[in-house]
């Protein structure tokens, strides 16, 4: 195991941003057989065939995840064992062998006890996990690949949105959709992303934070934001898209949903019409790399609507606190969502 001290990073100013770490997970397995233990070893660059499935077909999965160092010292993760359900049930989708939730469990540990001088001091930052799941083999038809790769690499990250809680400027995307009723958007299949950057990019180039996208069929209930769930609030009540297999269902959406109804707000998964969104009281997206983020402004057309005076608001702010002081292990994790790991 690496020395355990912290490496030579001004954690001051991290960004979310990728940066080689010390040493990554890797394990294959034939399509028909069972998951093995893998195996750690030095980061590095992996060979690959030019026929491989995910080249060629795009047949792999991704997790996103975080491991903290809380204000006791502990370093913790945030409920892995959704992950390994959430990547499970994608493999089934993109027909690719299940990878047991011990053995997704064992490699995150590994990679983070591997890596545990990457982790940021409490407060500064997280370490980003990435398990990844892909059709390795050869295969030219448009069938499942022959083998496949489970690996997991780390990087210490900042903030995904600058600023962090601090109200972010959003577009309402007129031309794009991020996925239709019977396609993969209810997985993180990664082809579900390189479409949106295009749109995300231009979005930005405007001086926006971040596009909203609609549903594909009437063009009028708001889905996902970029790569984050929306939510939205209305005399007191928690509005949230609800998942019909157009939107990835979050974990950090999932538990906001459990910690709001804990703390007595009603919440409501359902179809969120444009209009009753830009005319809600606030508005945030959340996920596990934009953790919540409070909603300044949306525009829409030829229309820009201000929420909470361009502020956060004190529904917003509370589920922050919340939720980011269990994951700190500020206050007592009363869900039991959170596990202690040994590094």
């Amino acid at each position: 195991m690496m020395e355990k001290k912290y490496s030579t990073i001004d954690w001051e100013n991290l960004t979310f941003s990728f940066r080689e770490t010390d040493r990554m997970y890797i394990s294959n397995c034939k399509q028909g057989e069972e998951w093995g233990i893998g195996k750690m070893q030095d980061f590095q660059n992996l060979s690959i065939s030019p026929a491989a499935g995910v080249l060629n077909y795009g047949q792999g999965l991704f997790e996103g995840m975080k491991a903290y160092r809380a204000i006791d010292g502990s370093v913790v993760l945030f409920r892995p064992k959704e992950n390994a359900k959430r990547m499970q049930m994608g493999a089934r989708r993109l027909g690719m062998p299940e990878v047991p939730e011990d053995i997704f469990i064992d490699a995150v540990i590994k990679s983070v006890q591997e890596n545990s001088r990457w982790i940021p001091p409490a407060g500064k930052g997280t370490l980003y996990i990435r398990p990844l799941l892909m059709g390795s083999g050869p295969i030219l038809g448009v069938s499942p690949a022959p083998e496949y790769t489970f690996l997991v690499y780390v990087s210490p990250v900042g903030p995904y949105f600058k600023g962090g809680l601090k109200p972010t400027s959003l577009k309402i995307s007129e031309n794009h959709h991020r996925a239709a009723p019977g396609g993969s958007g209810g997985v993180k299949a990664i082809g579900n992303y390189a479409p949106g950057m295009v749109p995300s990019k231009n979005a930005k180039s405007e001086g926006f934070a971040e596009i909203i996208y609609l549903d594909a069929v009437n063009h009028k209930y708001i889905e996902e934001v970029g790569a984050a769930n929306f939510f939205c609030i209305k005399n007191g009540v928690i509005s949230t898209p609800e998942l019909t297999g157009t939107i990835l269902g979050g974990i950090t959406r999932l538990s906001i949903i459990e910690l709001a109804i804990s703390k007595g707000y009603e919440v409501r998964e359902e179809k969120i019409d444009v209009e009753y969104a830009l005319n809600a009281d606030e508005c945030f997206c959340a996920g596990t790399a934009a953790v919540v983020s409070s909603i300044g402004s949306i525009k829409h057309g030829d229309i820009v609507v201000e929420f909470c005076n361009g502020g956060v608001g004190e529904i917003t702010r509370d589920i922050y606190d919340s939720l980011v002081s269990i994951q700190n292990r500020k206050s007592e994790d009363v869900f039991g969502w959170m596990m202690e790991i040994d590094v």
